[in-house]
């Protein structure tokens, strides 16, 4: 990897927690070509998801994006785009996500959606605003990649970094109903 991206953690409070790491976006961002990412110039592990209204977003000079540490107990499937469903992640609709699930959602979902935000679309706008990707460029940007690096096989002892297994989504959800949910992403 040629450049280097820089990291930062706060501490969640309660009990929330950073569903990914440093070593999970690294990943990442070398699995994808330099100049889809060439614009990140650092990666926030926060608590500010506000409840649970935000997974992750951009600062306004479109160079550094945070993940925000979600609740331990969560369902995202209101989060889900159009064309996406909880087994796409590795989760089954109305239970409680598992980890995995939720840490693939975070990472091929949430924090390529928010790396498309950084796509430079129109280099010759004077408004900020114009100049980069929105909401559905973004999220057009997530889930071409996603289905890219799904595609083919990933060696790699962390199963976040390929699509969920047949193991994984034959397994019966532990526990239905009663879940927090996230309304949206972004």
């Amino acid at each position: 990897m040629g450049r280097e991206v820089k990291f930062s953690v706060a501490k969640p409070g309660a009990d929330r927690l950073h569903y990914l790491n440093r070593e999970d976006i690294l990943v990442v961002l070398a699995r994808l070509p330099e100049d889809c990412w060439n614009r990140l110039r650092a990666v926030h592990f926060n608590d500010q998801s506000h409840g649970i209204r935000i997974a992750g977003y951009v600062n306004r000079g479109r160079r550094e994006i945070a993940l925000c540490a979600l609740p331990p107990r969560i369902s995202l499937t209101r989060a889900l785009k159009k064309g996406q469903t909880p087994e796409h992640f590795g989760a089954h609709r109305g239970a409680k996500w598992p980890r995995l699930a939720v840490r693939r959602f975070m990472l091929y979902n949430v924090f390529l959606h928010e790396l498309g935000h950084l796509q430079l679309i129109n280099k010759y706008s004077d408004s900020l605003r114009l100049r980069f990707a929105h909401e559905k460029l973004a999220q057009d940007f997530a889930t071409s990649w996603c289905k890219k690096l799904w595609s083919e096989p990933f060696v790699h002892s962390d199963p976040v970094h390929n699509p969920p297994s047949s193991e994984e989504l034959m397994s019966a959800p532990t526990e239905v109903g009663g879940e927090r949910s996230l309304p949206a992403v972004d």
